[in-house]
């Protein structure tokens, strides 16, 4: 299972900014979609995630800022981001929870990140 992650770059305090992240090889089922993040010198944390039922789950510090969503005949995950703040810079890495096949347990598999910087 490959992750594919898009739309990352440099924008201003309370600009906007939507990621995805395209699922792509041999899949059965994704069960958990989502992101996590980690900022300069901290550990990687739980940004948000989403259940292939509609399960939603988000850090406290993006509430009421951020949106997951996800298509599930794309195989796509977003993060829509309004309302950026220099503390949301991070890498923020794509995450799935994934069966190759219907007879396998699912896995945890990460995308190779994408940088968000947001400016002062």
């Amino acid at each position: 299972v490959q992750l594919q992650a898009s739309g990352g770059g440099l924008v201003q305090t309370g600009r906007f900014l939507r990621l995805s992240c395209a699922a792509s090889g041999t899949i059965s089922s994704i069960p958990i979609m989502g992101w996590f993040r980690q900022a300069p010198g901290k550990g990687r944390e739980l940004a948000a995630i989403i259940s292939n039922l509609g399960s939603i789950q988000y850090a406290d510090s993006v509430k009421g800022r951020f949106t997951v969503s996800r298509d599930n005949n794309k195989k796509t995950v977003y993060l829509q981001m309004n309302s950026l703040k220099p503390e949301d810079t991070a890498v923020y890495y794509c995450y799935a929870v994934a069966a190759t096949d219907a007879a396998l347990p699912a896995r945890p598999y990460w995308g190779q990140g994408t940088l968000v910087t947001v400016s002062s």
